[in-house]
């Protein structure tokens, strides 16, 4: 009745007799498959297959970082009226063609986010606005006290709005600056007007090209000078903040007041480094640790516990969970009746919000905040909880507010080891899925318990190794080292914080209020120390290793392989693969580059001359903060040669030299003779010094440096010398011998300097300069190029650095 469908007997009886086959001819020619369109097909299949399970949506915070990363690497701010219509036009576009299938809609799609990210971070650079101080001066400065935080030796560090300076007044005043007041005493209360003498300096830039910029960071946070007080400075008004004017900022100082009370009651109660190390991942005031306790931390691999992140929240708010759902189970007839789960849920999500207030808004702490709550709204809603969509959704409202934080450590090694945790969970589960297919039936009660066991310990090991796999790129980026012993350290300590330090941490916190968590403190103090020296035993191994600064294009290219190999679930994750070996291999080849012959930092007051594997410098105890970045980042020895002292000046000469406000041509002639002296005799690369005035060392290759202190010397010092480095202004900007002068006034505006000896085949002395910012001129560094005594912005440069700068590198 149907047409041609199968009857009833066709149905119950498909057999059919040998004589109703079909006799088959000869077969048919099969065609050979065309390689291109087959693998077309399989890239398809692969693509449909992401797109089925919604991975293409974990790409739309990768293109918009990737558009605000692009925007803080230029040189110059782009204009923003274009930047707007361009970002306006590509999101029309990619409107219109979303549900249309093509490259061309996809391609729409993608400019519109990147362009979405440039926009980012372009509001929020104006947002911050943050004047930024432009040189070193020492005045007397009255203001607000916003923020306190007190240090291992009992010195306070303070945050200052600054209301007025005098004595010089400033004529560009910063808005916020961060002053160390040194010695004993009671401390300033927030919100008092202070007043004192200090003395402030500009954040520091790079310690060399393509090192951290500091000041990057400091623009953003609002701080525009750095710095500290000659004496303890004195309270001139009581706080005093109106909660009706300004209810915003009063609030502000109500939560931080209560967070530095919670962390100098963690302090007093349980003393010592462990008290300041529960203080740091409870409330993230990280100043008190002993700096040898934080080196400890860093060169064993736990200095990630210091930071409030993921694992702090998540163990907070699981233990919170866990612990409230067992507390309902005692109580049978209400756990039946009312849904548990999700009410022990939402409490978890007032606790984390609780956490997140008093921990200071590190982004760290905001990242672990947002990926616990989207985990414990999913609860409430009966979703998968931990899945890479809610990490992808942490970065947006990140990204969105704040983009700066994709250019740090904290947001790029936070996220990594997130996106790696959860992609290697994911497979896992997957992979377990399929397994479990196999067993039949109950399994043994010894399978059971050892297959507990193993998970237990075997998901510590791979949790501590996938963590420290992820974030070693973003270290030997930023950092220039990688632990090696991290593995171990971590496998010892986060029992301890597991067990004992986060679950006696989080009584105590909930029980602070009525007074009763003192007992609870004890315990949680004892687990730190057990985990101080776990960092210790670690850390004597010596298992930090210093890399080299990698290539320019290391970050970039293993950033894109890594997000490639976690991100997607298909095979198209292997396209991850060469991105990494690129990076790490160009990395490879740039380790193996001769390292700068000539090494200068931007205040023109340390400078180390690289000779035979040995590093001279003109410091005889140079900046550990410093130095320690050219260790790492050129493979430099620990220790360098220091300079050697001229004896024969009496006192009275120097002081003689230095306060007289002009010299006869016999003592600038008494001077040049020294110097001429020193370079002649002294032994190659050695920097001979007489103190407070100049230093001279001669290269190997038979160069002349003179580093100078008074810049009344400068004249003499060219026609002595092939490079001079005054670190004070000097009344001419090129030497008229042709030597090459890099004075104050030259080393602000471009930074710190790595230089190259001219080979045979070049003209002049030096062949290749590289500066740290070079043509840069953005919102926090243009505070470079400003002069206060004529009060316009300068950016001119002498022809012979121009000309330097220029050259190929």
């Amino acid at each position: 009745m149907r047409g041609g469908l199968p009857g009833t007997a066709d149905i119950l009886f498909p057999l059919r007799r040998t004589g109703d086959i079909a006799p088959y001819g000869a077969l048919a020619p099969v065609s050979k498959p065309n390689p291109r369109v087959a693998a077309s097909q399989k890239i398809a299949a692969c693509l449909a297959e992401e797109r089925a399970f919604g991975h293409d949506f974990l790409f739309v915070p990768v293109f918009i970082g990737s558009g605000a990363i692009l925007w803080f690497s230029l040189d110059t701010s782009p204009s923003f009226p274009v930047l707007a219509v361009t970002c306006l036009i590509a999101a029309g576009l990619a409107f219109f063609a979303k549900y249309r299938s093509g490259f061309a809609a996809t391609a729409c799609t993608l400019v519109a986010l990147f362009l979405l990210g440039m926009l980012f971070a372009e509001v929020e650079t104006r947002r911050a606005g943050t004047v930024v101080l432009d040189t070193p001066v020492t005045t007397t400065i009255t203001g607000r006290v916003m923020r306190r935080e007190v240090d291992a030796r009992g010195n306070w560090r303070y945050v200052v709005q600054l209301a007025a300076t005098e004595a010089p007044a400033l004529s560009r005043p910063p808005g916020k600056v961060s002053l160390l007041s040194r010695g004993a005493g009671e401390p300033v209360a927030l919100g008092a007007t202070i007043r004192g003498k200090a003395r402030l300096s500009p954040p520091s830039g790079p310690a060399l090209p393509g090192l951290n910029d500091f000041a990057f960071a400091s623009y953003f946070r609002g701080i525009g000078a750095t710095g500290f007080f000659y004496k303890p400075p004195q309270a001139v008004t009581p706080p005093g903040i109106d909660a009706k004017t300004d209810w915003l900022e009063w609030a502000d100082m109500q939560l931080y007041g209560l967070r530095t009370a919670i962390a100098e009651r963690i302090r007093s109660t349980i003393g010592g480094d462990a008290g300041a190390f529960a203080a740091s991942i409870v409330t993230d005031e990280r100043q008190a640790i002993s700096p040898e306790t934080m080196e400890a931390l860093r060169l064993s691999g736990l200095a990630h516990i210091v930071a409030i992140s993921g694992l702090n929240m998540a163990l907070a708010s699981g233990i919170f969970f866990v612990g409230l759902r067992l507390a309902f189970s005692l109580f049978p007839a209400f756990a039946q009746r009312w849904p548990v789960k999700k009410i022990s849920a939402f409490a978890a999500l007032l606790m984390t919000l609780a956490y997140y207030l008093i921990s200071g808004f590190a982004v760290s702490a905001e990242r672990a905040w947002l990926m616990t709550s989207a985990m414990l709204i999913a609860v409430l809603f009966d979703q998968p909880s931990l899945s890479l969509r809610n990490v992808a959704l942490s970065a947006l409202v990140i990204l969105a507010f704040s983009p700066s934080e994709i250019m740090g450590p904290s947001f790029q090694m936070s996220f990594a080891a997130t996106i790696a945790l959860v992609a290697s969970y994911a497979a896992w589960s997957r992979w377990r899925a399929e397994r479990e297919r196999l067993f039949i039936g109950r399994k043994p009660a010894w399978m059971t318990v050892a297959q507990t066991a193993g998970a237990i310990i075997g998901g510590v090991m791979t949790t501590s190794l996938i963590g420290g796999l992820s974030t070693a790129v973003y270290s030997v980026e930023h950092f220039q080292r990688v632990t090696t012993y991290g593995l171990f350290a971590n496998l010892a300590a986060m029992p301890l914080m597991s067990l004992i330090v986060m679950p006696f941490g989080l009584v105590a916190m909930l029980l602070m209020p009525f007074g009763l968590d003192a007992p609870f403190l004890k315990v949680m103090g004892y687990g730190m120390a057990l985990v101080i020296e776990v960092a210790q035993e670690v850390a004597s191994w010596g298992g930090s290793a210093a890399t080299g600064r990698p290539h320019d294009w290391f970050l970039g290219l293993a950033s894109a392989g890594f997000l490639l190999l976690t991100l997607l679930r298909s095979r198209l994750a292997l396209l991850g693969m060469p991105f990494l070996f690129l990076a790490f291999g160009l990395s490879a080849a740039a380790a193996y580059r001769n390292p700068p012959d000539l090494l200068v930092h931007e205040d023109g007051e340390l400078v180390a001359l690289l000779e035979d594997g040995k590093v001279y410098t003109t410091k005889t105890q140079p900046q550990g903060f410093v130095y320690g970045q050219w260790q790492r980042a050129l493979l430099l020895p620990e220790q360098p040669v220091p300079p050697v002292f001229l004896k024969s000046e009496t006192k009275t000469a120097k002081v003689a030299l230095t306060t007289k406000a002009k010299l006869d041509p016999k003592e600038m002639s008494a001077v040049a003779r020294r110097m001429t002296v020193a370079l002649r005799d002294a032994a190659p690369g050695v920097f001979t010094c007489s103190k407070g005035i100049w230093c001279a060392a001669r290269a190997g290759s038979g160069e002349w440096i003179i580093v100078l202190e008074d810049g009344r010397f400068a004249g003499k010092a060219c026609d002595i010398a092939d490079i001079v480095i005054v670190s004070r202004r000097t009344s001419f900007s090129q030497c008229r011998s042709g030597a090459l002068l890099l004075n104050r006034d030259i080393l602000r505006r471009i930074g710190s300097l790595e230089l190259d000896f001219a080979d045979s085949d070049q003209a002049g002395v030096v062949g290749r300069l590289g500066a740290a910012i070079a043509g840069m001129d953005r919102p926090w560094s243009e505070h470079r190029y400003y002069d206060w005594k004529s009060g316009h912005f300068e950016h001119d440069l002498p022809d012979a650095v121009t000309r330097l700068l220029a050259a190929p590198q």
